[in-house]
């Protein structure tokens, strides 16, 4: 329901900039709506402003003019004052018609206020001192439902200005040249080609939605014994140190490339895997947008929220626990989930059972 503002949006718009500062898992899941702004404008300028982490994820995006990647580092207050001027004299340098704001919260708020755009539309907030209802001057009341994929919630935005794509899914082209590069971090990692590669990323940015490093190992083990397949561990260069303990556990047959990959590196690994095996995290979310067939690994949060859409993706959970989705971190809050420490390898082991033998007909 729209509360503030004209309830269409001009054709003869000539910059738009989309705001979108979440994880990359919310980044990605924005695809449908960057998609849905070139096809509804397909001649206008489209400008993505994400967190720094995410913008080689956009740049190679086919529906983007380009990325505004927000530094988020500490700096001293003289230091931050310049970047701030440098930032926004910039920003204000595209001339936008448009900013479309698709989070909640001052920040991103205050960023499409000060990119200069005519036309502000972002969701409306229940909280009335934030300055999303202040400087917006298109509000729409369209509260996030439990249950809602988040794609979709992301789109509704767009939807209530009638500006729609028929690809409601998340997609990512990966470049040629990254493609290559893949091949060669491969090869430099001594990963053999000739078998069909798994990738699992075994961390999330929240423990609680991790299993604990002995199931990862027996996981590996039984994969790597009953088809032969190398498993490539991906993960950030914080999560590497964690990734070789994983690995050294496992046989030869695994390989540690956590820290080794960009995101728009990651991109292309996981699209030259046949399986991704993972936590609720970015790596999952970005195996879904490259076509990579997943198995996605869920403990307290929702997975008809963040889970990948379509036949080709697997979700293992507890089912016999009333308390599943709770939507916590960890049981009451404590950083540690009864649902997942629960979770048998061999539940896994079903899902990607499953999924192999699509592989293999």
């Amino acid at each position: 329901m729209q509360v503030k503002g004209n309830p269409t949006i001009p054709k003869d718009v000539k910059n738009i900039l989309l705001i979108q500062l979440g994880d990359i898992g919310d980044v990605v899941l924005s695809l449908p709506s960057l998609r849905a702004l070139r096809e509804n404008f397909p001649d206008a300028g489209l400008i993505v402003a994400v967190r720094a982490k995410a913008g080689e994820l956009i740049a190679d995006c086919p529906w983007v003019d380009g990325v505004v990647s927000i530094n988020q580092q500490k700096r001293p207050l003289f230091q931050e004052v310049r970047y701030q001027a440098s930032f926004f004299g910039h920003l204000r340098q595209f001339h936008f018609d448009l900013s479309i704001n698709l989070r909640l919260g001052d920040r991103s708020a205050i960023l499409s206020f000060l990119a200069g755009a005519r036309q502000r539309i972002s969701f409306y907030a229940h909280d009335g001192q934030l300055w999303q209802n202040r400087v917006s001057t298109h509000l729409n009341l369209l509260d996030y439902e439990v249950g809602q994929y988040v794609a979709d919630y992301y789109s509704s935005l767009l939807a209530a200005y009638n500006l729609k794509t028929p690809h409601p899914l998340p997609q990512l082209e990966v470049p040629f040249e990254k493609l290559k590069q893949a091949e060669a971090l491969f090869a430099g990692e001594q990963v053999p080609t000739d078998r069909p590669i798994i990738a699992l990323q075994p961390f999330s940015l929240w423990r609680y939605k991790e299993l604990a490093t002995p199931k990862y190992i027996e996981l590996i083990r039984e994969i790597t014994s009953t088809w032969g397949f190398p498993v490539i561990l991906v993960g950030s260069p914080e999560e590497r140190e964690r990734a070789a303990a994983i690995a050294d556990g496992s046989g030869p047959e695994v390989h540690n490339l956590a820290g080794k990959t960009t995101i728009g590196m990651l991109a292309a690994v996981l699209k030259a895997c046949a399986l991704f095996i993972g936590v609720d995290s970015a790596g999952m979310h970005i195996a879904a947008a490259v076509g990579t067939p997943t198995v996605s690994i869920f403990g307290p949060s929702s997975p008809a929220s963040w889970a990948p859409r379509g036949p080709e993706h697997l979700v293992v959970h507890r089912d016999n626990l009333t308390c599943i989705p709770c939507r916590q971190k960890g049981c009451g809050g404590n950083e540690q989930s009864r649902c997942l420490d629960e979770l048998t390898v061999a539940e896994v082991m079903s899902a990607v059972v499953a999924q192999i033998e699509k592989l293999q007909r």
